[in-house]
C-alpha cells in the first residue's frame, strides 16, 4: 500500500524567534538571527569564532513544567516546543482510539553536549556524587522523540535519526515512508539542536569550518558569496506534522503541502568535504525526484543546504546543474541559513518547514548577504529580498559530515 502524505502542521524554534509565524515573517523580511554568543564567554576562550544563532526568546515554561524541564537538556525542550506547535496547527487530537497510529521521529546531530560539558565539570569539582540521576536521559538523542511521545500520548512508531546535518531531513523522509507504507496514519517528525557550547563551537572552530567574521555577526553567513568563509552555528528545532491524505481530509485539516519524494545517498569520499562537483548530492536529488515521479524541469524552487562554506556551496551548485541541466538557470534557489545560521541536526527541519510554507503561500525566502557571487556560483539565488512566485514543486536539501545526503520533494496541494 502506498498512500499520499501531506503536511498539516509546522513548528519552528529558530534564532529568528520562537514560533512558526515569527520565524517565517522574519525570514521573509530578510532578518538575521546571528549575534555574539551569550551562552558562554567566547572571547575569553580565545576561540576563532565568537558568533552564533541563539534562540532569543524561548520560555521553557510555556511548553514543559519546570520539574520535567530539569530532566532535559535544551535540545529536548526545543524539540518538544516545535512538536507542540506542529500538532496544534494540525488540529489532530491524539486519543486512545488513534494513539497507536500516531508516531514520532525527531533526531539531533549532537544531542546533549552542553549537559555533558556541565556534568564533566561538576564531576571534576565534586566527584561522582555531583552527577545527576537524569544525566543520561537528558543527553541521549532519542529522548526528544521519547518526551514528545510521552507528553502527547503518541504510541505509534518512535525513533530518532542521527545523520549530522542531514538528520532532520532524514527524519521527515523516514516518517513519510512510514505513513506511505501504512505503518502509521500520522507522524510528528523533524530535528532539534542546542549545542552552542564551548566544546561544540570550539570543535567546529578547530576544524576551520566556522566563519570568523566576528565583527559583523549579521553578515557572517553569506552562502555563495565570494567572501564566504565558513558557516555560523545555530540552535533551535523544526518539526512537521505529517499525515496520510485520507485521514487529514477526513477531519477537514488544512493542508500546507504534499510530500511526494524522498532521496538518500552517500558520498563515500571524505569525513567532512563533499564529493567533487556535488556528485553525491546530485544522486540524492535524482533519487527524490524519481520517488516523486517528477521531471527535473517541473521543479520551481530549491531550499538549498547552502551553508556558506567555500567548497560546499560550489559543490551544491554543481550538483544542481548536473541534475537540472539547462533548467537550472530557471530555478530559484535560496539558503535560509543566511539568516538562521546552520542548525546542524535541526537544519533540515526548519528548512523543510520554510519550504512547505513557501509552497503554500507562493513566496520564496531570500538569500541575504549575497553581494558578489563567488566563482562558479551563478544560479538565481534570490538575493536580498523575498520573491513572490507560483511554486508548484520544491526541493529541500540537507548534506552532512560523513557524506550523508537527504532530499525532500514537496508539492503544492490542489
Amino acid at each position: 500500500m502506498t498512500r499520499c502524505v501531506v503536511v498539516t502542521g509546522v513548528g519552528l524554534v529558530t534564532p529568528l524567534g520562537t514560533g512558526t509565524q515569527k520565524s517565517w515573517q522574519a525570514v521573509l523580511a530578510g532578518k538575521s538571527g546571528i549575534r555574539r554568543i551569550s551562552h558562554f564567554d567566547a572571547e575569553a576562550t580565545a576561540m576563532a569564532c565568537t558568533i552564533a544563532g541563539e534562540v532569543p526568546d524561548f520560555e521553557v515554561g510555556d511548553y514543559v513544567n519546570r520539574k520535567d524541564a530539569r530532566k532535559m537538556d535544551t535540545f529536548i525542550q526545543y524539540g518538544i516546543a516545535a512538536a507542540q506547535m506542529a500538532l496544534e496547527q494540525s488540529g489532530l487530537e491524539i486519543t486512545d482510539a488513534n494513539a497507536e497510529r500516531v508516531g514520532v521521529v525527531i533526531g539531533s546531530g549532537i544531542g546533549g553536549m552542553p549537559a555533558i560539558e556541565r556534568t564533566m565539570r561538576a564531576y571534576e569539582a565534586g566527584g561522582a556524587r555531583k552527577i545527576s540521576p537524569f544525566f543520561i536521559p537528558m543527553t541521549i538523542i532519542n529522548m526528544a522523540s521519547g518526551w514528545v511521545s510521552m507528553l502527547t500520548g503518541a504510541k505509534g512508531p518512535n525513533t530518532a535519526t542521527v545523520t549530522a546535518c542531514a538528520t532532520a531531513t532524514h527524519a521527515i523522509g523516514d516518517a513519510f515512508e512510514i505513513i506511505s507504507r501504512g505503518d502509521a496514519d500520522a507522524m510528528i517528525a523533524g530535528g532539534t539542536e542546542a549545542c552552542v557550547c564551548e566544546l561544540a563551537v570550539g570543535g567546529f572552530a578547530a576544524s576551520r569550518a566556522l566563519s570568523t567574521r566576528n565583527d559583523e555577526p549579521e553578515r557572517a553567513s553569506r552562502p555563495w558569496d565570494k567572501d564566504r568563509d565558513g558557516f555560523v552555528m545555530g540552535e533551535g528545532a523544526g518539526v512537521l506534522m505529517l499525515e496520510a491524505l485520507e485521514t487529514a481530509q477526513a477531519r477537514g485539516a488544512e493542508i500546507v503541502a504534499e510530500v511526494v519524494g524522498y532521496g538518500m545517498s552517500g558520498d563515500a569520499f571524505h569525513i567532512t568535504s563533499p564529493a567533487p562537483e556535488g556528485e553525491g548530492g546530485a544522486r540524492c536529488m535524482k533519487a527524490a525526484l524519481k520517488v516523486a515521479g517528477i521531471n527535473p524541469e517541473e521543479v520551481d524552487y530549491i531550499n538549498a543546504h547552502g551553508t556558506s562554506t567555500p567548497a560546499g556551496d560550489l559543490c551544491e551548485t554543481q550538483g544542481i546543474k548536473s541534475v537540472f541541466g539547462d533548467h537550472a538557470n530557471k530555478l530559484m534557489v535560496s539558503s535560509t541559513k543566511s539568516m538562521t545560521g546552520h542548525l546542524l541536526g535541526a537544519a533540515g527541519g526548519i528548512e523543510a518547514g520554510f519550504t512547505a510554507l513557501a509552497v503554500q503561500h507562493g513566496i520564496i525566502p531570500p538569500t541575504i548577504n549575497l553581494d558578489t557571487p563567488g566563482e562558479g556560483c551563478d544560479l538565481d539565488y534570490v538575493p536580498h529580498q523575498a520573491r513572490e512566485a507560483d511554486i508548484r514543486v520544491a526541493v529541500s536539501n540537507s548534506f552532512g559530515f560523513g557524506g550523508t545526503n537527504a532530499s525532500l520533494v514537496l508539492r503544492k496541494f490542489a
